[in-house]
């Protein structure tokens, strides 16, 4: 049985229903939990890595002792566990009655190794900040979980992008500390093609740029304009070419629109951290051990991602492995975004609703 499905009539009541109003949710509490000495798979060591974190909700144990309401949701490159507390995706979950209604979950939203508030290289190390990879970030979030939350299960782990990606390792690395997995704009494959492309090309830009100055460059003399070629990069890929247009429809235009874009990063991020970031998916490769997933995973992508385009044959390929897994494919309507699609909860969350349902005990 082929177990990727490619929607051409895309839930219109999802549609309907998911756009016209958003919950209100809780608002999370934040934390930081500090990993003493922790190794990367590098070799290197860091004396203390904090891990910021946010939380929604209490965490449930039955009389075993097992946490049974616990979802980990992570975030993908160069963001933070933060961009989930937002309408789009928090108002359409998180809230009373919705499908991670937070009075019944605990949801957990950590900050990766190397993003948010969590250690990263511009608090100080700056290129000496140890060559951390995905591999790293699923143990450092495994370990905030088990050893800072006390979680030892997981009703449910899942993220976007990065985090879907992460999604899939967790599957591999941890098959039985979650009821379901759900990875959102990912391939269980290692990075490659105009994916590892336009990764080199923020990775070459920022490497090869005299201001960047091995990663010291002076703080109060702003971001090395390599930072603006990789914002310039992160907008043409994260996005679909029809809302592009739409919002840039004349040449003016897009400059207005790529300028404002770019300046808002160059504001808020950090040279070392986005190449740092960016670099992290080099050790990336699910691909040889997906027969190890037990439990149920449910994995969806956008048919206008053009970091993922369906057009590879990739997740249809690779998806029959998984033991238990199927996927989905949402197509290009008026109301997807590309690569962005993942954050907006109203396209798939009939499917989470599905996938809690059918893995429900």
């Amino acid at each position: 049985m082929n177990r990727i499905i490619r929607i051409f009539a895309f839930f219109s009541s999802v549609l309907v229903a998911g756009f016209v109003s958003a919950a209100d949710y809780p608002k999370p509490t934040e934390g930081d939990y500090a990993i003493r000495d922790f190794k990367f798979a590098s070799g290197e060591t860091l004396p203390e890595l904090r891990l910021h974190y946010r939380t929604l909700g209490t965490p449930q144990k039955d009389a075993q002792g097992k946490t049974t309401n616990a979802v980990l949701i992570m975030h993908g490159t160069t963001g933070s566990g933060a961009q989930f507390i937002r309408p789009e995706f928090a108002g359409e979950l998180f809230g009373k009655d919705q499908p991670l209604d937070a009075t019944k979950f605990f949801i957990v939203l950590p900050d990766g190794i190397g993003h948010g508030k969590s250690s990263k290289p511009s608090d100080g190390m700056h290129a000496k900040f140890p060559r951390y990879g995905y591999l790293d970030m699923v143990e450092a979030d495994y370990r905030l979980l088990t050893e800072g939350l006390d979680v030892n299960h997981a009703r449910l782990v899942m993220g976007t992008s990065m985090g879907g990606m992460h999604t899939w390792l967790w599957g591999e690395l941890h098959p039985d500390f979650m009821d379901a997995l759900m990875p959102l704009a990912s391939l269980p494959t290692q990075i490659s093609g105009r994916n590892r492309a336009w990764r080199r090309i923020v990775i070459d830009t920022i490497r090869n740029d005299p201001a960047w100055n091995s990663g010291e460059y002076p703080a109060d003399a702003g971001q090395p304009p390599s930072l603006h070629t990789a914002a310039e990069m992160l907008w043409f890929m994260s996005s679909n070419p029809v809302l592009r247009q739409k919002e840039a429809p004349t040449l003016a235009k897009t400059d207005e629109v790529l300028d404002k874009f770019v300046e808002q990063i160059v504001k808020t991020d950090d040279a070392n951290d986005v190449l740092y970031a960016v670099e992290a998916s080099r050790d990336y490769d699910p691909g040889p051990n997906l027969e190890r997933i037990r439990a149920p995973l449910l994995a969806i992508n956008s048919a206008d991602d053009l970091i993922n385009p369906p057009e590879l044959g990739i997740l249809e390929r690779e998806i029959k492995r998984v033991p238990h897994g199927r996927a989905i494919v949402m197509p290009l309507t008026e109301k997807t975004r590309g690569h962005g699609s993942h954050t907006v909860a109203a396209l798939w969350k009939d499917q989470l609703v599905e996938l809690l349902k059918e893995t429900e005990k």
